[in-house]
């Protein structure tokens, strides 16, 4: 297949890319170019700012494509530009949603693709269900050939999936777990949490590539594996070789207390409980399971982290705000016991 990727090198689409590339698919990728080096194969580079709409449309002119699949699209306007670009262009468009456009609080822990959509705490997701509506639109109207994925939390070898972190991803935590510092882990760390390792989600989505019975769909892909926040954090602390030292903070007041958006990323994400029913993403590509444990993803990540030093970012001002939580909190138990 002739297949377009805007993006196609992020934490999702870099996984993707190398399966279709190794498959001998012919790929074209619309993006600046910072990672294409990590892929080979029959891989045509557009480096251009999808942004600058007529520079793309000179490019991609007198092309077609079997897919068209955007990674980066956030907002409804960034959807009507891919639509002027790629309108009778392509057999298939999917866009990249979040499962976190699903209903909370949930009415029911167990969510499938007739999940309401409904998300009061964070604009993220608010603006991926106004996509998702735009597209739909234009496949009920017009016959835009769309298909809706909804990953939840994927991860590839460069970020350990964690609840609370800083502005410069997971090095921060995993530096604090090393020297025995308070971790803060979000509500008391029993809810169920799914994680998806990049390279399961590629081998499922190149399933609906091309698949007439994923238009005019919406399909999630995740894991089946559901484990909780003190597992996940468990698991880290048993990779790392040393002892975890827990800090339970509500969700709530960590929103409160810090400039981080966790009215969003927890309680309008991970502070819920979510276990994926998957039976329709099984019928669209039948045979398809994840392989990937969250106790081997998270060791293989953090083996990689670990041996990379350019995955070792700092971030002082989050370990500091750690520290303050700690500290208040402490003292606050102990003025409280007298």
């Amino acid at each position: 297949m002739k297949i377009l990727f805007i993006g196609g090198t992020g934490t999702i689409s870099m996984a993707i890319s190398r399966l279709l590339l190794a498959q001998g698919h012919t790929l074209y990728l619309i993006n600046r170019g910072n990672r294409n080096s990590g892929l080979s194969g029959d891989l045509v580079e557009l480096k251009v700012d999808i942004n600058d709409e007529d520079a793309v449309a000179s490019l991609i002119a007198g092309l077609s494509f079997d897919v068209v699949a955007d990674f980066i699209a956030f907002v409804p306007a960034q959807l009507e530009r891919d639509y002027r670009l790629f309108k009778g262009k392509t057999k298939q468009f999917i866009f990249i949603s979040s499962a976190s456009a699903y209903q909370k609080p949930l009415s029911d822990y167990r969510i499938n693709e007739g999940t309401p959509l409904a998300n009061p705490y964070w604009e993220y997701s608010r603006n991926k269900i106004a996509c998702e509506d735009y597209l739909m639109k234009l496949y009920r109207e017009d016959g835009f050939p769309v298909t809706i994925v909804r990953p939840s939390h994927t991860y590839d070898e460069r970020s350990v999936p964690l609840g609370v972190h800083g502005d410069n991803g997971s090095y921060a935590v995993l530096k604090r777990i090393m020297e025995g510092k308070p971790v803060i882990i979000h509500g008391d760390g029993t809810s169920l949490w799914t994680l998806t390792h990049n390279s399961d989600f590629a081998e499922a989505f190149v399933e609906l590539l091309g698949n007439v019975h994923a238009i005019g769909e919406a399909v999630q892909i995740t894991s089946d594996e559901s484990v909780t926040w003190n597992q996940i954090y468990g698991i880290i602390a048993d990779a790392l070789g040393v002892k975890l030292n827990p800090l339970y903070v509500s969700s709530d007041f960590l929103d409160k207390c810090s400039k981080y958006d966790f009215a969003g990323s927890l309680i309008g994400d991970k502070a819920n409980t979510v276990v994926f029913d998957n039976s329709k993403l099984k019928k669209l590509a039948p045979g398809f399971t994840a392989t990937v444990r969250a106790d081997q993803g998270i060791r293989n990540t953090i083996e990689y982290v670990l041996t990379h030093p350019e995955c070792q970012q700092e971030d002082p001002e989050f370990d500091a705000w750690c520290d303050k939580v700690a500290e208040v909190l402490g003292k606050a138990i102990d003025e409280i016991k007298g």
